[in-house]
C-alpha cells in the first residue's frame, strides 16, 4: 500500500501562429522548436516506457491552439522541409568538424538526433503527433487535458461573461472532436481562477482544474489538508493546487536541476556562432541570425568561456537527478502522509511542457529515467493524474478558491501591468460587440454565418494571454502588439460590415483561409443568458 501519491502534469500550449502570406516567417519557429526539442523526444520516451511494460500516468495539456497547428497541413509541410534543413545542416557539420576530435563527435551526435526524429515523425508517427499522443492516453497512460480556446486569461474577462464561456465551451468542444469524448481536466491559462468560474466548467463535464499553491491554501474556508488535497468547489469541480517544493527543484534554473553544468548550455548555437556565409541557408532569409538547435557547450558555470557538451556525461548526471527527484518525493510523501491523517496525500508537480526538451535538453531523458526508477525501486507513492484521485477519493473538503494566478505575483501581474495593460479596453469592447451580434442575428444567411464565425475567430485570437506575457516579458513585443491589433481591427471590420449589410466576401474568404482556427465554431455560443 502506497503513502500517497505523485501527479506529474505537463502543460503543452503555444499561441496560434500561421501566416501562410508569407513563405518563411521567424514566429513559426516556436512550434517547430518546440516539436523537434518537446514533442517529438517526449513521445519516444513515453513509447520505450509503453513498449517495455513500464507502468506509469500523468497529465498532458494539449492546447486547442497547438492541437489545431499539429494537424495544420501547411504548418506540418513546413515543418518536414525545416526537418530536412536540419538534417542537411548536420551532414555539413559533421564534414566541417571531421578532423575536429572535441566537436567532430558533437557534430555526429546532432546529425544522428536530427535524423531520428525526421524518422519518427514520418516513418512512426506518420506526420499525425495528435494521433500519437491520443493513442497514449487510450492506452492508459495519459490523461489528456484541455485549456482555455485561445488560453485567454479569464479573470480579466469577468466583465463579459459569455467570452469567458466562449472560451471554455469552444475548448471543450475541440477537445471532444480530436480525443473521441469529455475533457476530464482543464488547464486554466496561466492558473487563472475567479469564483463562480466553477459553474462554467461543471456545464461542460470538466471534473477538474489546477490553481497556484495559493489558490487554495487561502480558500474559504481554509482547506485542512493544505495544497495536498483537492478541495470541491460548490459546482462540484475539484481544484488542484501546485506542490511548490517539486516544482522549484525542476523549474528553477539557479537552484533546480536545469543548470547544472553538465548540461547543455541554451544560449550557445552555431546559428550565433560560426561565419555568416556559411550559416546563411539556415538562419532568417533577411540574414539575420537565430538558433539552429545544434549547440556544442555545455553550461558549465557562471562564465562566458563555456565548455565543450558531452552527452553521455548530460545523460548520465539526468539519470543521477532523476534519483534525487525520487527520493525527495518519497521523503515529501512519508512526511505528509504523518500529518494529514484520514487522507492519502498527493503531490502535484506542474510544469511547462517546453521545459522538458527545448529549455532543458536533458529533460525528456530525466523524466524516462524518473518514471523508470519510480517503477522498479520504491513504493511509497503511485504516479496517478488528478482524475485517478477523485476516483479513489470521492469525498473532499468543499472550499471556494479566491481569485488568482500563477506567475509574479500571484494574482494576474504579469498579464496587467503598465506594458500591456492597453489591451483590455479593446477586448471587452469587442466582445460585447459579438455578444450583440450573436443576440441580433440568431439566424444569419451563408455569408453572414461566415463572417459572424469569423469575428469569434477573430475575438478569441486577441484575447490570447500569450501576447500580454510577451508584452511584459519584452520579448518579441512588435509581433504581440501587432497580432492584438490586427485581430482586433479585422473583428471591429466584420462588424461594422455585418451592420452595414455590405460584406466583402472576398476579404473574408481571405481571412478565413489565414485565421482558420476552429472550423467548427458556432457564433450562437456567444448569445446572452
Amino acid at each position: 500500500m502506497s503513502l500517497g501519491s505523485l501527479s506529474l502534469v505537463l502543460h503543452a500550449h503555444l499561441p496560434f501562429v500561421r501566416h501562410p502570406e508569407h513563405e518563411d516567417f521567424l514566429e513559426e519557429d516556436w512550434l517547430y522548436e518546440a516539436i523537434s526539442e518537446t514533442y517529438l523526444p517526449l513521445l519516444l520516451a513515453f513509447d520505450s516506457l509503453a513498449e517495455d511494460g513500464v507502468p506509469f500516468r500523468l497529465a498532458m495539456t494539449l492546447s486547442p491552439t497547438l492541437v489545431t497547428m499539429l494537424r495544420d497541413e501547411l504548418l506540418m509541410k513546413r515543418y518536414a522541409r525545416k526537418l530536412d534543413q536540419l538534417c542537411e545542416l548536420g551532414e555539413r557539420e559533421v564534414h566541417r568538424t571531421k578532423t575536429d576530435a572535441t566537436f567532430g563527435p558533437l557534430a555526429r551526435f546532432h546529425r544522428d538526433h536530427f535524423e531520428s526524429l525526421r524518422r519518427a515523425f514520418h516513418d512512426r508517427y506518420r506526420g499525425d503527433l495528435v494521433s500519437a499522443f491520443r493513442r497514449l492516453q487510450d492506452a492508459g497512460h495519459l490523461d489528456i487535458l484541455t485549456c482555455n480556446a485561445t488560453h485567454g486569461f479569464l479573470p480579466l474577462m469577468q466583465q463579459v461573461p459569455e467570452a469567458v464561456r466562449a472560451q471554455v465551451s469552444v475548448a471543450a468542444n475541440h477537445y471532444r472532436q480530436n480525443f473521441g469524448k469529455d475533457p476530464a481536466g482543464i488547464w486554466l491559462a496561466e492558473c487563472g481562477y475567479f469564483p463562480g468560474l466553477e459553474r462554467v466548467l461543471a456545464a461542460e463535464r470538466i471534473r477538474y482544474f489546477f490553481v497556484d499553491t495559493h489558490g487554495l491554501t487561502d480558500a474559504t474556508p481554509r482547506p485542512l489538508h493544505g495544497p495536498y488535497a483537492p478541495i470541491f468547489t460548490e459546482a462540484g469541480v475539484a481544484a488542484y493546487a501546485r506542490d511548490p517544493e517539486s516544482s522549484q527543484q525542476v523549474w528553477s534554473s539557479e537552484y533546480g536541476y536545469p543548470g547544472d553544468p553538465e548540461y547543455r548550455e541554451f544560449y550557445r548555437d552555431i546559428g550565433w556562432d560560426l561565419e555568416q556565409d556559411y550559416i546563411r541557408p539556415y538562419i532568417q532569409p533577411t540574414g539575420d541570425r537565430k538558433n539552429t538547435g545544434f549547440k556544442y557547450y555545455r553550461i558549465t558555470g557562471k562564465t562566458n568561456e563555456k565548455q565543450p557538451y558531452d552527452p553521455a556525461r548530460a545523460r548520465a548526471r539526468a539519470e543521477v537527478h532523476a534519483g534525487n527527484f525520487l527520493f525527495n518525493r518519497q521523503r515529501q510523501l512519508e512526511y505528509l502522509a504523518s500529518r494529514l491523517g484520514g487522507r492519502k496525500p498527493v503531490v502535484v508537480a506542474p510544469y511547462d511542457a517546453e521545459l522538458f526538451g527545448h529549455w532543458w535538453f536533458e529533460g525528456p531523458w530525466f523524466l524516462e529515467s524518473f518514471i523508470r526508477q519510480a517503477a522498479r525501486a520504491q513504493s511509497t507513492f503511485d504516479l496517478v493524474t488528478p482524475a485517478d484521485d477523485l476516483r479513489d477519493h470521492p469525498e473532499n473538503q468543499v472550499a471556494t478558491p479566491p481569485m488568482s494566478s500563477w506567475g509574479a505575483g500571484g494574482y494576474a501581474h504579469m498579464w496587467l501591468d503598465d506594458s500591456n495593460d492597453w489591451v483590455y479596453r479593446h477586448l471587452n469592447h469587442c466582445a460585447r460587440k459579438m455578444v450583440e451580434l450573436a443576440r441580433d442575428f440568431p439566424e444569419a444567411t451563408d455569408s453572414q454565418r461566415r463572417a459572424l464565425n469569423q469575428a469569434a475567430r477573430e475575438l478569441l485570437l486577441a484575447q490570447s494571454s500569450d501576447w500580454a506575457f510577451i508584452m511584459k516579458t519584452g520579448t518579441m513585443v512588435d509581433y504581440a502588439k501587432r497580432r492584438t491589433q490586427e485581430h482586433v481591427r479585422h473583428f471591429l471590420r466584420l462588424h461594422d460590415e455585418l451592420r452595414a449589410g455590405t460584406l466583402d466576401e472576398p476579404w473574408l474568404t481571405g481571412l478565413e483561409a489565414r485565421d482558420n482556427v476552429f472550423p467548427e465554431l458556432d457564433y450562437r455560443l456567444y448569445r446572452p443568458g
